[in-house]
């Protein structure tokens, strides 16, 4: 079997943990799934109607986090963590039951997500994978807020930037080569905030299972978690995560070229609709090992993981 044949989880993996936004305790189960399944997620805390499927036009939310939502409204939020490890690790069909309208932040990152994938290994099958490969430039503009997404060879190349009036984050800039680069501090980067801005969460009803065992938290020019950062770019690496999973709500792996400066969850969709919406712009190509003389699965995750 090759490489590039679809891949879902060995076995059956569970996390609990605390909703960021909710406060609420979450108990969540990523399952095995058959080729060609993609990601699902099932709210288990429902009966009817429960089923929520990932994709670029079902994000009905990207305020601070991305929500995704069925035709009968049924909710599920910040699942961008998840995604981007399954992105990144090389899980193409997987059933994610939660018993919540949010999935657990865990320690910020996609960190245990990724140990886990790594401890639990993946399954092969004798279905190859699929990629969106980017046919034509797109842009999206919001301000002094831009994103682009170009035609690349055979990689998906993310080069982000943010700026930050705050002088310990002030601006950061990296770029990452998803399937050939170590992805690690990319999917150990967690997520932050500024003191100043954790009483205007509150009083929009969010931030209520926040904590600095979640999130990084800037005051001033003082990081107040007692470990400091992970890596040197920690704020524009968690940036890049987050991009990647909100990426995979294309349903595919993606050749091209993306940057992006001082974007977010908002932008990327945006810039993805853009896309979607003229069949010119892109095509959806299936891999076959003999075809290609690149692999579109990071071998450094793979190798660990299989």
């Amino acid at each position: 079997m090759s490489v590039l044949n679809q891949k879902t989880l060995k076995s059956t993996m569970t996390f609990e943990g605390i909703a960021l936004h909710s406060g609420k305790m979450v108990h969540m189960k990523v399952r095995p799934a058959h080729p060609n399944t993609g990601i699902v997620f099932k709210r288990t805390d429902l009966k009817n109607n429960n089923i929520v499927i990932p994709g670029i036009f079902n994000v009905s939310s990207a305020i601070f986090c991305t929500t995704i939502s069925n035709d009968y409204g049924v909710n599920i939020s910040t699942i961008e963590h998840l995604m981007g490890a399954f992105y990144g690790t090389g899980v193409d069909n997987a059933l994610v039951e939660v018993d919540s309208d949010e999935l657990p932040i865990l320690d910020g990152s996609a960190k245990v997500y990724v140990d886990q994938i790594s401890k639990t290994g993946v399954e092969i099958s004798n279905s190859p994978i699929k990629v969106i490969k980017i046919e034509k430039k797109i842009l999206f503009e919001d301000g002094k807020k831009y994103i682009s997404i170009e035609p690349s060879k055979l990689s998906l190349d993310i080069d982000f930037e943010i700026k930050y009036e705050n002088s310990l984050i002030g601006s950061q800039r990296n770029m990452i080569k998803v399937y050939e680069d170590d992805l690690e501090d990319v999917f150990n980067s967690r997520t932050f905030c500024l003191y100043e801005d954790i009483d205007k969460l509150k009083k929009m009803d969010l931030a209520k299972g926040g904590s600095l065992e979640n999130a990084i938290v800037v005051q001033n020019e003082k990081i107040l978690n007692k470990t400091g950062l992970r890596n040197n770019l920690e704020f524009v690496n968690h940036k890049i995560l987050d991009c990647m999973g909100d990426l995979y709500l294309s349903g595919y792996k993606i050749i091209g070229k993306l940057i992006c400066s001082q974007g977010g969850h908002k932008l990327t969709n945006q810039l993805l609709r853009k896309v979607f919406e003229n069949d010119q712009n892109f095509s959806i190509i299936e891999v076959r090992e003999n075809k290609i003389p690149h692999s579109f699965v990071n071998k450094r995750y793979l190798k660990s993981i299989a």
